[in-house]
């Protein structure tokens, strides 16, 4: 099951979630604020595409992340450290994320939702 992680409040969420029904993608939701990923799923996936680095799958403009000073400590934060901060505050992940077995997009831009999940 594809699973769409996401924050009600959040316009980019929206913006992808309308895009995914325009185009019948099925999905599960799950509001990311009240009921983060797990961190052995967050640990799954920062593992399994590590090629992107840990940075890609935090909210980078969020204010937590500025908050926490978390621009400097992530280029040296261990996977386990970046996913036990994240599955304690899933305003730290950026969102929305979706994933599957298959594939994982953190944030939204329509080119990527066209190439991975049509």
């Amino acid at each position: 099951m594809t699973m769409f992680y996401c924050y009600k409040r959040c316009s980019t969420c929206k913006k992808a979630q309308k895009w995914l029904d325009d185009h019948q993608v099925s999905y599960e939701s799950q509001d990311l604020v009240d009921f983060p990923p797990k961190k052995a799923d967050l640990i799954a996936w920062m593992t399994k595409y590590q090629d992107r680095g840990i940075r890609y799958f935090f909210n980078t403009s969020g204010q937590d992340y500025r908050k926490l000073g978390l621009k400097d400590r992530v280029t040296e934060m261990t996977i386990e450290e970046a996913a036990e901060m994240m599955a304690q505050n899933g305003k730290l992940i950026k969102r929305p994320l979706m994933v599957n077995e298959h594939a994982l997009t953190c944030g939204f831009k329509e080119e990527v939702y066209q190439a991975t999940w049509l």
